[in-house]
Parts: C-alpha cells; structure tokens; sequence
C-alpha cells in the first residue's frame, strides 16, 4: 500500500489557520440602518460568500440534488429584509453572528423539510449544536483535501479522507466545534466565545488543543 503523507497533513493543519475576514463597513451598516433598500441588500451580499461556506459544510449530503445553498440564502435573504428593522433598533449580538443564525434556521427547516423521518439516521438524530446542524467530518475532510491535496497525491486520497475524518471524529464535541467555527466559518475567537457562550480564553484553549489532537492522531495513524 502507497504510503499517505500523514505527517505533511498534520503540518499544514497546524499553519493554515485561517484569519477572520474582515468585512465590517460602518458605513454601510448606517446607511442599512437609516433605511436605506440599497445599502440593506449590499450588506448581505457582502456577507454572502461566508454564508456559502457555512452552508456547505453543515448541510446534509442527502439534500444533494434536492436543494442547495443557493435556495437556502434566498430564504434567509426575505427573513433578513423582514427582520433587519427590529435587528437595527436592537443589536444584542454582532451583525454577522445574527445573520449566520438566520440562515442556520433556514437550513434546519429545509433538512426538516426533505428529510422528515430521515433525519434519523441508524437510530441517532442529527446533531444539532446550539442552533445549528452540525459539519459533517465528510465535509469536513474534503475541504481540506481539496487544498492540500495535488494531482501526484490523488490516488492517496480516499484512504487519506478516512484517516482525517477519524480523527476529526474522534475530538471533544465543543473542541471540534471550535475548530470548524475557526479553521473552516473563519470567526473570530471573540465570535467563537459568544457563540459558545465560553470565555475568549476557552476558546483559544480549546482551538489549540484540537489542532494539536488532530496533528497527533494523524502522526499515529
């Protein structure tokens, strides 16, 4: 059996950190505020790509065909217009973090829409973490293999794909939260805390310690 780059895996686990986006414009939030229909529509759309992404790792490959994040985002888009008014008038968390949980609503009620009883599977009810379907270690492990991995290592891959999934599985619950939240939504460790309802150094404590889990369970693997 070919050998798996195990090791370069865990390395660039551990150094592709990704930084929160940095996607505030005071501007055009006044303006949204002010009740300006343009500027409303602009400030979602800037946010529309982080929501994709978000979507894509938490929506249930058993929706493939059926929905995609497309239609989520455009039900999300009509709860947004229809709630940004009282949001304004009472921000009690930061805009992103409400806008993600909108659209986390959404997604929910399209999984119970679809899927009904199937939401079930082999007698265990999809998670749901605070509010919010959970990534799937399948999504999980080809989003990073899709930037780590090169056409010289594709035939390595789907053996590669069990191993980081393994051990995606096998991380604490809110430590592996943590980690999608930070490595793969790119939140902030403040949004991470406010999410989790933990402090900020819980949060930095808990991201650290999953990536360096992961890097020794991959060394071991």
């Amino acid at each position: 059996m070919a050998c798996v780059p195990i090791v370069p895996l865990a390395g660039y686990i551990l150094r592709a950190t990704m930084n929160p986006t940095a996607d505030d414009d005071p501007e055009l939030m006044r303006r949204a505020c002010s009740g300006d229909e343009p500027a409303r529509a602009a400030l979602f759309e800037k946010y529309r790509e982080r929501l994709q992404a978000m979507l894509r790792l938490r929506m249930d490959r058993r929706l493939s065909g059926r929905v995609d994040s497309s239609d989520v985002l455009q039900e999300a888009y009509l709860d947004y217009s229809r709630r940004f008014e009282d949001f304004a008038a009472d921000p009690t968390q930061p805009f992103y973090l409400w806008l993600r949980q909108l659209t986390g609503q959404r997604l929910i009620d399209l999984h119970r829409q679809h899927l009904g009883a199937q939401m079930r599977d082999a007698g265990r009810e999809v998670s749901l973490f605070r509010g919010m379907p959970e990534a799937s270690s399948a999504s999980l492990a080809a989003q990073l293999l899709g930037r780590f991995t090169t056409a010289s290592q594709a035939a390595q891959k789907a053996e590669l794909r069990l191993r980081v999934q393994e051990a995606l599985d096998n991380l604490e619950p809110t430590d592996r939260e943590v980690l999608v939240l930070r490595h793969f939504e790119m939140l902030s460790n403040d949004e991470v805390a406010k999410l989790l309802d933990i402090t900020k150094q819980a949060a930095s404590n808990r991201y650290i310690r999953a990536l360096k889990r992961i890097q020794g369970m991959l060394k071991e693997a």
